[in-house]
């Protein structure tokens, strides 16, 4: 990863959570806190990173108090950070008894053409808004697709996934979301069937000329047929269609970096993360 790129994400960690969260200091760690109760907001709830400036002096002690911050929130005792920017924290997480988990990087270069994927015959691929009838399965998908995980077709479709709109409209998750769309922090992109049913999905938080492609996931019985691609691209797009300069994405799986790969996206250094923390968003 070049200097300028790791500069590039380094910052959008550090910046992206306050549009949604208050940033709390503990010594060189700082915690993400969230304005409001509900409110969806880039990384795990109330996650906690390195101080770029400060990152390498990062103590148990600092750790411990971070930790019962979290646990005073009700919150999981979740951290995330860019590992080339703090290259001894892990060690120092994991002395403490918390697992690490890896997320490798990758980034598009910012001259690499993506164009239009294909689409099977009466999809269509459009940008959600806060008031898209398709909104609440949109939002639900992700549940059943990262349920069961990698690129082979599964056994959730259309009943499960209605069943799942429901809760997340029940529970209050899709009208929280709605704000974060019209105030343009949160862009939400599906592929969608003929009848308007969300088959795919993804969506990006843009700061300050940079983004992560994220939450891209395909209904289980909708895979194979290039759906992820499709939206991952119309992202891309969409957000560099935007002002965005910088695209980049985490990936958990070698068959969904290859997909990426296909795509133009090349490898860019790795996040590191508790194992057991909450997916973003």
């Amino acid at each position: 990863m070049s200097d300028s790129l790791r500069a590039r994400i380094e910052q959008y960690y550090a910046t992206v959570p306050l549009l949604f969260a208050d940033a709390e200091g503990f010594g060189p760690l700082r915690l993400f806190v969230r304005k409001e109760p509900g409110t969806p907001y880039y990384g795990g709830p109330s996650h906690a990173q390195p101080t770029a400036e400060s990152a390498g002096s990062v103590t148990a002690a600092d750790i411990a108090r971070v930790r019962a911050r979290q646990r005073e929130l009700g919150v999981p005792e979740a951290f995330e950070w860019l590992a080339e920017a703090a290259p001894a924290l892990r060690a120092r997480i994991e002395a403490v008894g918390l697992p690490v988990a890896e997320r490798p990087l990758m980034a598009l270069g910012p001259h690499h053409p993506v164009p239009p994927q294909a689409l099977p015959e009466g999809v269509t691929v459009r940008v959600l808004t806060a008031d898209d009838p398709a909104l609440p399965a949109a939002l639900a998908l992700p549940r059943l697709a990262f349920a069961e995980e990698g690129t082979a077709a599964g056994s959730a479709g259309r009943a499960e996934l209605s069943a799942v709109a429901g809760e997340v409209t029940a529970d209050g998750t899709v009208d929280s979301v709605r704000p974060t769309i019209r105030a343009g922090h949160k862009t939400l992109i599906a592929a969608l069937a003929s009848d308007g049913t969300p088959l795919a999905v993804g969506h990006y938080h843009p700061a300050d000329g940079t983004t992560e492609i994220g939450g891209v996931g395909t209904l289980p019985t909708a895979r194979r047929q290039g759906l992820a691609a499709a939206v991952t691209a119309a992202l891309a797009t969409h957000a560099r269609d935007h002002g965005v300069r910088t695209v980049f994405l985490a990936y958990a799986q070698d068959s969904v970096a290859r997909l990426y790969s296909r795509l133009g996206f090349r490898p860019a250094g790795i996040t590191l993360l508790i194992a057991n923390q909450p997916a973003r968003s």
